[in-house]
């Protein structure tokens, strides 16, 4: 697909889904994003990742479910509504769950079927961002576990 496109494609080690995007912040606040983080309480599920798709205004190709499942929704709704009280300016848009599979790509003349995944939502993490000529290396900072179900 890569090359039918002209994108770069993800790498393996930094494929990753984002609850809420922080940006740059100060060292000293990364302590903040945790407390606030830590009181997310949310269930641990699945998450369906069943369609692909071709996003024009930043030019990427993704793959999720066809409808974010209200766990995932409600998990990222609580985690921008904490930050965001806790004073972080977070991106205004309707979170739409989804997984980058390449970037800076032209539009593709179609997609694959993908093979069927549930992937297993049992935490998140706060990652750190480091970019190198190799592109980007993500450093986890504080993983925090969803409830298990009895």
């Amino acid at each position: 697909m890569a090359r039918d496109t002209g994108g770069r494609a993800t790498r393996q080690e930094t494929i990753h889904l984002t609850l809420a995007f922080l940006g740059d912040i100060d060292a000293d606040r990364v302590g903040d994003a945790i407390a606030a983080a830590r009181t997310v309480r949310a269930p641990a599920h699945r998450l369906p990742v069943t369609h692909a798709d071709y996003w024009p205004h930043n030019r990427i190709l993704w793959a999720g479910p066809a409808r974010t499942p209200a766990p995932t929704r409600r998990l990222a709704a609580g985690l921008n509504r904490v930050l965001t009280q806790a004073g972080f300016a977070l991106e205004r848009h309707a979170f739409t769950a989804h997984v980058t599979l390449l970037r800076k790509a032209r539009s593709p003349r179609s997609l694959p079927p993908l093979p069927k995944v549930n992937w297993p939502v049992d935490e998140f993490v706060l990652v750190r961002s480091r970019l190198s000529e190799a592109g980007s290396h993500y450093e986890v900072l504080e993983r925090f576990p969803l409830q298990r179900r009895s």
